[in-house]
């Protein structure tokens, strides 16, 4: 006999979007992964304080006078961090509907790097190097600092980028072309004896001209070539405002029609951001928790 379609329907969308959370894991997915209630703050909070703990650790240890004198507190500490960062990756895995695609996300495997290069030490003495890369911690600052305020302002920018992606790209089409040429033009005016060797070298002299970094490793000589660099300055310079009042406008027109964003976090995606009065994720459609705020 035949399921029915309905069912069969259902059947796959409970297979995609895994088992509802419930109990222990929807109370834990509620305190790590949001900060709009009490406990939720606080964990960031405590989070945030061992994060920069654990990196200020790393920078002490690297200096060489602090290491000689406080190495060994330096290990113990770094393995006190360890354990405590491994525990929340373990808890984190456990409360989300799909464990894989957390740890295949951008944060989860931040997470893992975070802990593995010292268990790989552990293993492998000669990989103790490895262990700087605990400093992509901070990136996870950004995301413990998500509450309302912050969030509404990230996702106001991540708008504003997208649709000024056009704009940007034929002004970016724009300065390739204005640097090609230049950089061409110097080429012929200063020539391999002024240090413009190539047109590549030429043109890697205009966008350091262009953008206003002018390391100095190549100048020109020549009259007509400083009258060239001179253009050329000034056109970079004024060509910085382009892009920044490209993002401004949409990001004015943006926060005009968005509406203030919460830490609320779907269950199957992982996505945040929506909206108070949202009933379904903005990314996979999945039913949203009811949002729940302790102000």
């Amino acid at each position: 006999m035949t399921k029915p379609p309905v069912a069969s329907f259902q059947q796959s969308q409970s297979e995609r979007l895994g088992k509802p959370l419930q109990g222990w894991r929807q109370a834990l997915y509620t305190v790590i992964f949001e900060a709009d209630t009490r406990a939720g703050k606080a964990f960031d909070v405590g989070l945030l304080l061992l994060i920069l703990l654990s990196v200020g650790v790393v920078f002490a240890d690297s200096v060489a006078s602090l290491h000689e004198r406080h190495g060994r507190l330096f290990w113990w500490l770094e393995i006190g961090f360890t354990v405590l960062f491994s525990v929340e990756y373990l808890l984190r895995l456990a409360c989300v509907r799909h464990p894989a695609r957390y740890a295949r996300s951008f944060f989860g495997v931040v997470d893992l790097l975070s802990v593995l290069p010292t268990y790989l030490a552990f293993i492998f003495p000669g990989l103790h190097a490895l262990i700087d890369v605990r400093v992509l911690r901070l990136l996870r600052v950004f995301r413990i600092f998500g509450l309302s305020a912050y969030v509404d302002e990230y996702h106001s920018l991540v708008l504003a980028i997208r649709y000024s992606a056009r704009k940007i790209l034929i002004f970016l089409s724009f300065v390739v072309i204005v640097t090609v040429i230049m950089g061409t033009v110097m080429f012929m005016v200063e020539g391999p004896e002024n240090g413009y060797t190539s047109i590549p070298t030429a043109i890697y002299w205009a966008v350091t001209t262009m953008t206003t970094v002018g390391y100095g490793d190549i100048s020109p000589a020549t009259g007509l070539g400083r009258f060239i660099a001179t253009v050329m300055m000034l056109v970079g310079w004024g060509t910085l405002a382009v892009p920044t009042g490209i993002v401004t406008v949409e990001m004015s027109q943006v926060r005009r029609l968005r509406l203030p964003a919460t830490t609320r976090t779907c269950h199957a995606c992982l996505s945040e951001g929506h909206q108070p009065d949202a009933r379904f994720c903005m990314q996979c459609g999945d039913r949203l928790p009811p949002y729940r705020s302790d102000e």
